[in-house]
């Protein structure tokens, strides 16, 4: 196809679009009956199925995907083009009984509001890449896609809802309301100091067994970039003075942050997959459990292999070595009292759900008795504690739920476009498209953006409830999505909690990525094979 006739299919696209002449309706109530308009035949090369069944596939548009195959070609004459519109526009279709031919159902109409939506992913990805501020870039687009869409009214209904809603809000604010008092009463370093002390003993097995305890101290402080100040202040001096390279020891801190706070039942992606799979919070953690965990040591001894094998990152260099400066190794007494405390929660709803399901004990109830507890070890001042614990809330509604409402209103925009319902029967079409969709779209954006936030929001809001299409259970297809996401941010240069470590080693962010991005990539892929 020259450019010309290029130019014209898109001319000719964007004029079906607008007038909205199509006739499937009709041409689908003819062909029930065996007549089929005597131009739209394969001989003229304009239709053809693929797909091996015999049959036509109907569809005005360009492109064209009908289950995962590209059936559309354009006219060689943009002339033929103008017969099917002047055909469409008829009343009544010209009779043809080729033989009782029958139309699929199945067709993906790209009008000019979905390329417009395809437009603006593009440029929020961009405004992403580029640092813009998330929320705004989500609202920016989504609004402008639903005025396109003709519904702006769409994105004010998706912000208000995404602002009141009674299951995230509650749950997410306190739970970043008691991290917060974590943080005020420095439990969290009695927590990393503790299960700090067994690493002296390890020797080659530093680098995985960094990971796994930061792993395990972000189930508890759920925020990465919190997790990786606090962890890495403790375990990265430690694994540099055993003779670990700078880059390898950010890089043991910075991958234990990819994923423990999906075992925590205040993080807000599991509250959200759990509801929309109709699954008690801690069943939903339960089932996730053996997953999350499995899938982080995989990814963790792949990374393992490659420092020690690939790097040699046991075995650093003079020059690496020069200059650093550790500082002196602080004493710090350890209250192991004080070190539980920020486990609490997780303990109070994991006893509740196992011997008293009835009680009736919910995220609040859980964070709020994990703070009495934190008041009464610590013997802290009440009064500081309750400031930090509303001032925890409120960063949480402005952070979290400000990033949801604004994923909220993407979504719409894409709704309203049409573009969702386009992804989804393109999606239909495959198990494959599906589970691979799910893995590599949140993972390579997060590694673009350096947040796998926005990703993981939108997709598990547009595509995951239809997930029962896919063949698949949204519990399954959520997860991968919010693993996807969490890989890509662990293996982005960009994400912050990268940029902590890199700096407290004095190492370059992208050195550290190379040591991450292997077990990460290894991690995604595996996701996608078991979960879905």
């Amino acid at each position: 196809m020259n450019l010309l006739n290029f130019c014209f299919c898109i001319f000719f696209h964007i004029i079906i679009s607008i007038q909205d002449v199509d006739k499937f309706s009709e041409i689908k109530s003819q062909t029930a009956q065996g007549r089929f308009p005597d131009i739209l035949t394969e001989g003229q090369n304009l239709f053809h199925d693929t797909s091996g069944t015999p049959g036509y596939t109907v569809h005005i548009g360009f492109p064209l995907f009908f289950q995962g195959r590209k059936l559309l070609q354009c006219a060689s004459d943009p002339l033929d083009l103008l017969r099917i519109i002047r055909l469409f526009k008829k009343k009544s279709l010209p009779d043809e009984t080729p033989g009782g031919i029958h139309e699929r159902d199945r067709r993906i109409r790209m009008t000019w509001q979905i390329w417009f939506a395809c437009a603006a992913i593009v440029l929020a990805v961009v405004g992403l890449v580029k640092r813009y501020e998330t929320r705004m870039v989500l609202l920016l687009a989504g609004f402008a896609m639903c005025i396109v869409g003709g519904d702006p009214m769409k994105a004010f209904q998706a912000f208000v809802k995404g602002m009141t809603n009674i299951t995230l809000v509650p749950a997410i604010c306190s739970a970043m309301g008691f991290a917060a008092v974590v943080t005020a009463s420095k439990c969290d370093e009695h927590l990393v100091a503790a299960v700090a002390a067994p690493l002296k003993k390890l020797g080659g097995l530093l680098i995985p067994v960094t990971t796994l305890l930061t792993f395990a101290i972000n189930i508890a402080i759920m925020s990465a970039a919190g997790t990786a100040a606090t962890a890495g202040a403790t375990f990265i001096p430690l694994l540099i003075r055993a003779g670990i390279r700078p880059a390898a020891a950010a890089a043991a801190v910075g991958g234990g942050t990819m994923a423990g706070l999906l075992l925590n039942p205040g993080c807000a992606h599991d509250i959200y997959v759990a509801k929309m799979a109709n699954m008690d919070l801690m069943a939903f953690i339960a089932w996730a459990a053996p997953y999350v965990v499995g899938l982080v040591v995989i990814a963790t001894l792949v990374n393992a292999v490659v420092g020690i094998f690939g790097f040699r990152d046991h075995k650093p260099s003079a020059e690496e070595m020069q200059g650093l400066n550790l500082g002196e190794k602080k004493e710090f007494k350890v209250s192991y009292l004080r070190a539980i405390c920020p486990l609490v929660p997780l303990a109070v709803l994991m006893v509740a759900a196992i011997w008293f399901p009835k009680a009736g004990l919910d995220v609040v109830a859980a964070m709020l008795i994990g703070t009495l507890v934190i008041a009464l070890v610590t013997l802290a001042n009440p009064g500081e504690l309750s400031k930090a614990f509303f001032k925890g809330m409120g960063s949480g509604y402005a952070q979290v739920i400000g990033l949801i409402v604004a994923a909220g209103v993407f979504t719409a925009g894409l709704q309203v476009t049409g573009a969702v319902g386009a992804f989804i029967e393109f999606l239909k079409s495959s198990n494959e498209l599906a589970r691979w969709g799910a893995a590599l779209g949140p993972y390579l954006m997060a590694i673009g953006t350096g947040s796998g936030e926005a990703a993981i929001w939108a997709f598990n809001q547009a595509v995951t409830p239809h997930a029962v299409s896919f063949g698949m259970s949204p519990n399954s297809l959520g997860l991968l999505a919010i693993m996807a996401g969490q890989f890509g941010r662990t293996a982005s240069p960009l994400a912050g909690s990268i940029i902590i470590v890199a700096g407290m080693a004095a190492a370059n962010p992208v050195a550290v990525v190379k040591r991450l991005v292997p077990g990460m990539t290894v991690g995604v892929l595996v996701a996608a094979l078991i979960l879905v």
